[in-house]
């Protein structure tokens, strides 16, 4: 018996060896052949997924790896519980926090004993278990055009405050036949156009963190019992009333994802309100100007750091059958020379595990990169909210607002009521 095993594990090594790909996956003997149904909701890594995960099943015997993406403001909650009530569960699915993790809990495998947990800090962890696999490490701040700030004699080293943002803003606005801009910000709001996002959960995620220790969630566990701190929420409006006032007014109200990154990359605007995720169409798009990040600074006193989070996690479907296919691809993703590839070069992120050497090309990633070297950032903590807050309570307001740009009190007054009615 034990020769038999002997020869197997050398029979083993020799194909990895012959085939050149050391991907983790389990074999047809363990696992059978298998197909692992992924559902994701990241548009902007689909090209490069669908990819690695065609070439892992060409070389995983006996399993085949499908994907589904549905993202850019699709509501991927929703078509998730269509799909648990039409008993087709995927395989591997994604949360974006404790919200998600609260629904689905029924179907969230331990991870614990897999092989890439100690190579990371921000696995998804639930009464000392980790059940979440971390995608990537994000963030954001306020995307800049260098050349056009540099045409204007605006450092952007400068744009620590509030007040050092409207005279900036203002600045670009009075330049924008000198500049050839079509507006100072790239903002989009829309919750028809599937951008609510943007507004009601990144931008608002400023208010939750921003000037605070990187893990202080003081902010919004306030929210969470019902309540707004009123001067630091009200000095947060006000930077929103400044994107909204000097963005581009098509894309603010009506535009797509395509739309705003877009006119960032075409340099029609200065400033483009998207995080690190947009490097792969920035790439697409041919955009070769120098880029960089300026921080969200609502607040009257300074504020210089960005916001760093791990945006979403895989999980793996416990009540499936392919449950071990289905952590082995993952176990590829973090542990393979062509799983830290994928990451990096293809898909443009900042991997989550401490073992990958590769650097991302991309100028805002590696911006974040250098913010993470630095300290002083904010935490992310959207996550915390009540499934669906942003989109179906939040995100409304935030596009009502920007069709009523001059009616700060009324947003304020319809957040405190949002707000109040969360416990």
């Amino acid at each position: 018996m034990k020769k038999t095993r002997f020869y197997t594990a050398v029979l083993a090594l020799v194909f990895v060896f012959v085939t050149g790909f050391a991907f983790a996956a389990g074999s047809a003997e363990e696992t059978g052949d298998v197909t692992v149904n992924m559902f994701q909701l990241k548009v902007e890594i689909k090209d490069a997924l669908d990819t690695y995960a065609a070439e892992y099943s060409e070389n995983a015997e006996g399993v085949t790896v499908k994907v589904e993406t549905l993202g850019g403001g699709g509501d991927y909650g929703g078509a998730m519980k269509a799909k648990a009530q039409a008993g087709q569960m995927p395989d591997i699915f994604m949360i974006e926090g404790q919200g998600g993790y609260d629904i689905w809990k029924d179907y969230v495998a331990d991870l614990s004993d897999q092989p890439w947990v100690d190579d990371t800090d921000l696995s998804f962890i639930v009464d000392g278990k980790v059940v979440g696999f971390p995608v990537a490490i994000e963030g954001y701040g306020l995307a800049y055009n260098a050349e056009i700030l540099r045409k204007a004699g605006i450092d952007p080293a400068s744009l620590t405050t509030r007040a050092a943002y409207e005279k900036a803003l203002k600045t670009l606005d009075a330049k924008k036949a000198e500049l050839g801009i079509d507006a100072p910000v790239a903002m989009a709001a829309s919750v028809a156009g599937g951008m609510w996002w943007v507004a009601g959960q990144h931008n608002l995620a400023a208010y939750w963190g921003g000037g605070l220790d990187f893990n202080d969630t003081s902010v919004i566990e306030m929210a969470l019992n019902g309540k707004l701190d009123q001067d630091r929420f009200r000095q947060y409006a006000q930077y929103l009333q400044l994107l909204f006032k000097y963005a581009d007014q098509n894309i603010l109200l009506n535009g797509s994802y395509d739309d705003q990154v877009g006119s960032f990359a075409q340099g029609r605007t200065a400033f483009l309100h998207q995080g690190n995720w947009v490097d792969p169409n920035l790439k697409q798009l041919g955009v070769t100007f120098e880029i960089g990040y300026a921080p969200h600074a609502f607040l009257d006193t300074e504020q210089k750091g960005l916001y760093l989070f791990a945006p979403s996690w895989y999980i793996v479907n416990a009540q499936s059958k392919n449950a071990q296919a289905a952590k082995d691809f993952l176990t590829s993703i973090a542990t393979t020379p062509e799983g830290h590839a994928y990451m990096v070069n293809e898909a443009g992120m900042i991997p989550a595990f401490k073992s990958v050497t590769l650097k991302p090309s991309g100028q805002l990633s590696q911006a974040l990169m250098d913010a993470n070297a630095r300290g002083g950032n904010y935490g992310v903590f959207f996550g915390m909210l009540p499934d669906g807050a942003g989109q179906n309570i939040f995100g409304p307001i935030f596009d009502l607002f920007a069709q009523n740009q001059d009616n700060l009190d009324q947003f304020i007054a319809d957040m405190n009521r949002a707000v109040a009615n969360l416990k």
